[in-house]
């Protein structure tokens, strides 16, 4: 699901296949579509939300393994309410730019 996810985060144009894909690791995952934009917010945005606001970012994908420790790092501060708060208000600053790919996704799920 993260890996899944950090494909909102890049510099590319996703595209049909691209979403149904997406779609698939989703519906396969043991989370539901609310759960799954919570994973986002609080473990996949803190890690990769600055791409997004990088003129030049990441286009061909992130790398797997600091992928998976990085978001791992983030899980574990998931239940720390302070971090739980600085997550979901910093989320706002690029929110709006993931959520057009949920609605995508969520026409193949």
């Amino acid at each position: 699901v993260w890996k899944a996810l950090s494909e909102f985060y890049l510099d590319t144009e996703l595209q049909k296949d691209d979403y149904i894909r997406i779609a698939s690791v989703f519906r396969q995952s043991p989370y539901s579509l609310d759960q799954i934009r919570k994973i986002d917010i609080y473990e996949v945005a803190p890690v990769l939300q600055s791409n997004l606001l990088n003129i030049a970012g990441e286009w061909a994908g992130f790398d797997e393994k600091w992928l998976v420790e990085n978001c791992t790092k983030q899980f574990a501060r998931r239940n720390n309410s302070f971090k739980r708060i600085f997550f979901y208000l910093k989320n706002f600053l690029t929110y709006w730019t993931r959520d057009h790919h949920f609605k995508k996704v969520k026409e193949y799920i």
